[in-house]
């Protein structure tokens, strides 16, 4: 049976099924192929299952602070199966939402595993897609056009392979019975961070190894300091430059035992588990490239910034594509993907603009080039840093570590980056993202009246700092 729709999107993650909204917005008649279920990594796996634990560490945290405000708490524990509870009433909700907008929106939502077909008697080109039903049945769309959005998975470390039980990716950590006493996170970047922040909050003994020369690398130095810095203070052990030995690796008597070596130093590390959180690869096994002329890169798919490979027809966004490899990043790419399909001519994606995150506690958010990035570049540069601790709100909140830090370029005036760790900087970020867009100047944005007391204010005092002209400091 061939079926046909002028799109089919591969996949229903953030970046697929954003894509497909837009598709029927646009007249479209659009099918989405999706073997699991709708919202993919990001609401099941990732972004919002994490976030809800968070939550739940941060909750716990300021409880067993409570005294500071006021707050007698007696008898307080955790209880990490009421917050799974929590966390999965959560993405039911969400994915229950984004079924309403698949019908909403007139979409066809096929449950299968899909793989795209080469030129056959069902289409001149490559592009037709066939999917294999749960039942045992298979059908075969023919698109006009198909989009490639199957995403990413967990990246194992060679020689350390995924159990389920000693050594574990995020997604099994997602749906932990219990909490462990200790684990080690091999991985300093966000992903590590986040969930050695969360470990911490539910008195969980952390070990971070992260084999590049400090944490979060992607981010400015000086963020990268104070956070590490800051899960020190919180008795969390971090570890940089060090490369773990995956030979070394046992268990004994339930637990995990690994070496890892710095410069002249091994460091024997024991724990409950080993959780390998070193970043993501994408999925492009047995989905049919090989059938395809689609290039890869690093093991992602090539694309020009209209999201086309080099197939005309067949065009792929998000984490399948590697770059960011953000949520809010691969719903941006399914736009102008379905916006080129539907003949028009959208707005290359610029990604210095947009925003990056990390949700632990402290937070960190950017935009824009870190101070080394911007020395490296060639620019003449201008910053300032201004501390949460001269901030009204921040103080209120008991919640003052951390700083915002603004670039900017000494000839020009134009605003290069903003760094900020802190509270709630994940929400702040985005007026920097705006003025990044802009190209507003440091100038323009402590110019500009924040309300007091907000956290905001943090984000005014250090752009007139760049200038001197900071007033609380």
């Amino acid at each position: 049976m061939v079926d046909s729709y002028d799109v089919v999107v591969l996949g229903g993650g953030t970046g697929g099924y954003v894509a497909a909204i837009r598709g029927a917005q646009l007249g479209l008649h659009v099918a989405v192929v999706e073997q699991g279920k709708l919202g993919g990594t990001c609401l099941h796996q990732g972004c919002i299952p994490s976030k809800a634990l968070l939550r739940s560490a941060e909750l716990y945290a300021a409880m067993k602070d409570g005294a500071t405000f006021g707050i007698e708490v007696s008898d307080l524990h955790f209880d990490i199966q009421k917050a799974m509870a929590r966390k999965d009433q959560v993405v039911t909700q969400l994915y229950k939402g984004i079924e309403f907008l698949m019908k909403k929106n007139k979409i066809t939502v096929m449950q299968g595993y899909g793989r795209i077909m080469g030129p056959s008697i069902f289409s001149p080109m490559a592009g037709a897609v066939r999917v294999e039903r749960p039942d045992g049945d298979s059908e075969i769309i023919s698109p006009k056009a198909t989009i490639i959005a199957t995403g990413s998975q967990p990246r194992a470390l060679p020689g350390l392979s995924f159990d389920g039980q000693f050594v574990i990716s995020s997604d099994e950590a997602l749906t932990l019975s219990s909490l462990p006493s200790s684990v080690i996170i091999i991985g300093g970047g966000a992903i590590g961070v986040e969930w050695a922040s969360m470990f911490a909050d539910f008195g969980v003994q952390v070990t971070i190894v992260e084999a590049l020369p400090r944490i979060l690398v992607q981010e400015d130095e000086d963020i990268s300091a104070e956070m590490t810095r800051l899960l020190k203070k919180r008795k969390v052990t971090v570890l940089t430059g060090a490369a773990i030995d995956a030979t070394s690796y046992r268990v004994e008597d339930g637990h995990v035992a690994i070496m890892a070596k710095s410069d002249a130093t091994e460091h024997s590390l024991n724990a409950d588990l080993i959780l390998v959180a070193i970043g993501r690869s994408p999925r492009t096994e047995d989905i049919g490239l090989e059938a395809t002329q689609i290039q890869l890169e690093r093991g992602a798919i090539v694309v020009d910034q209209q999201m086309r490979t080099i197939e005309k027809n067949i065009y792929a966004i998000g984490d399948v594509i590697g770059g960011m490899q953000l949520a809010h990043v691969a719903a941006h790419e399914g736009i102008i993907a379905m916006e080129a399909i539907a003949g028009n001519t959208p707005e290359p994606l610029i990604y210095a603009n947009i925003a990056r995150c990390t949700y632990g506690r402290p937070e960190v958010a950017s935009v824009g080039l870190t101070e080394a990035q911007a020395k490296e570049k060639g620019y003449a540069i201008k910053s300032a840093k201004f501390s949460f601790k001269a901030i009204g709100k921040a103080l209120v909140y008991g919640e003052a570590d951390g700083f915002v830090k603004v670039i900017g370029d000494k000839e020009t005036n134009d605003l290069l980056g903003v760094h900020m760790i802190g509270p709630h900087v994940t929400d702040l970020i985005s007026e920097a993202a705006l003025a990044h867009v802009l190209d507003a100047t440091p100038f323009e944005i402590g110019h500009t009246i924040h309300p007091h007391p907000t956290l905001s204010e943090a984000l005014g005092e250090a752009a007139l700092a760049v200038d001197g002209n900071a007033i609380h400091s």
